[in-house]
């Protein structure tokens, strides 16, 4: 088993790992659509450029909104190096920090289900298996997880090399089903085509595709457990901070050249091994920006709403689907937002809204209760 660098420090808590967790979570509990009345507010019409970013592209293309699932999944490959090896202080073997594993893979399963696959309509009919985030976050998350138990750190750079590159292979250079290798089209590719074989009437039913591209996902979630080596390493903190930089800016050119010059486009539909280079360079240049402010230059009190959301992380993602906090908020601040009136009444109650799952997340964090899985 091997879960770390033989010449690590002890495990410690890394702040600007919370923050930014949360701040990535910020944006899917609400603040995708506070920022979006905050736009209108400020710019009547909202410029081109900032509704690109504040949008999925519907093919290729990649924008600031599709950083947010590959972010996720980054960040918790960032963690795994850090969670293993206090497994492994605490005497966990290889066999308890398996059957760890595989519990908190199925019960993300089971909530994706719940929150965008339709488990609880009681319905055949509708039920969706693999199509939601937390299901790529189950899938990322054992791949990581098996390769760091069995490889040291050159086999796991190693494996996403061979996921990345065996991606590109699949999807480039096998036909199906009629029609020739290398086609990318939304309702024609290899990583679609698997999921209608294998998941069949259970599919999500879109371009988005989920079982081949696991391979992309595991890829995802080992770059962000890379990350979380460095940051556990022997080097200076500052040293750190740079490294960080030069790998997020080495995967943006990788990524882009693969892209441009050797014809496997950014498609975040399909997850191919372009955007997976493409998000991970912006991912760790993320987290070497808020490595810098937070554990290195030490200025912390900024990221205090970002910590609290990201302390409980899936509870404020099931909390805010199952949760109408923006009924809530339209009952209480409803008749001044009326009042105010346009542009500024929509930004009250997206502000509410965000505000109100905030306090109930800040009152579980005051508490010290953290709902993990």
């Amino acid at each position: 088993m091997s879960v770390s660098p033989p010449d690590a420090p002890a495990p410690e808590r890394v702040m600007s790992i919370d923050a930014l967790r949360g701040f990535d979570m910020f944006w899917i509990v609400g603040g995708h659509g506070l920022a979006m009345t905050l736009a209108g507010a400020f710019v009547d019409p909202v410029p081109e450029w900032l509704q690109y970013h504040l949008s999925h592209p519907p093919w290729i293309g990649f924008s600031a909104w599709d950083l947010i699932m590959p972010l996720f999944l980054f960040i918790v490959g960032a963690a795994m190096p850090y969670s293993f090896a206090r497994r492994a202080e605490d005497g966990s073997t290889g066999r308890q920090i398996y059957a760890k594993m595989f519990r908190r893979v199925v019960i993300l399963f089971i909530l994706g289900m719940a929150h965008q696959g339709h488990l609880l309509d009681f319905d055949l009919s509708t039920l969706r298996i693999y199509c939601n985030t937390l299901h790529a976050i189950a899938a990322g998350y054992l791949i990581a997880g098996i390769v760091m138990l069995h490889l040291l750190i050159v086999g796991q750079v190693v494996a996403v090399a061979v996921l990345l590159v065996g991606y590109w292979l699949i999807l480039m250079f096998v036909p199906f089903a009629g029609h020739p290798a290398g086609t990318l089209e939304p309702d024609a590719n290899v990583a679609l085509a698997v999921d209608d074989f294998v998941l069949r009437q259970f599919s999500g039913g879109s371009s988005y595709t989920w079982v081949l591209s696991s391979m992309g996902f595991g890829a995802t979630t080992l770059m962000g457990v890379l990350s979380g080596h460095l940051l556990r390493s022997a080097l200076a903190p500052v040293a750190k901070v740079v490294w960080l930089t030069l790998i997020g800016l080495g995967c943006l050119a990788g990524g882009w050249i693969w892209a441009e010059w050797l014809g496997f486009p950014i498609i975040k539909h399909i997850w191919t091994s372009s955007m997976v280079l493409w998000a991970a360079g912006w991912s760790i240049l993320l987290l070497a920006l808020f490595y810098a402010l937070i554990d290195v230059a030490g200025f912390r009190r900024w990221a205090f709403p970002f910590i609290v959301i990201g302390a409980n992380a899936i509870t404020a993602y099931i909390g805010a689907r199952f949760i109408p906090f923006k009924t809530i908020a339209e009952s209480l601040v409803g008749g001044l937002a009326a009042l105010v009136g346009n542009p500024w009444g929509p930004v009250l109650i997206s502000f509410t809204t965000v505000l109100l799952l905030w306090l109930v997340l800040y009152h579980l964090f005051r508490y010290k209760i953290f709902l993990r899985i």
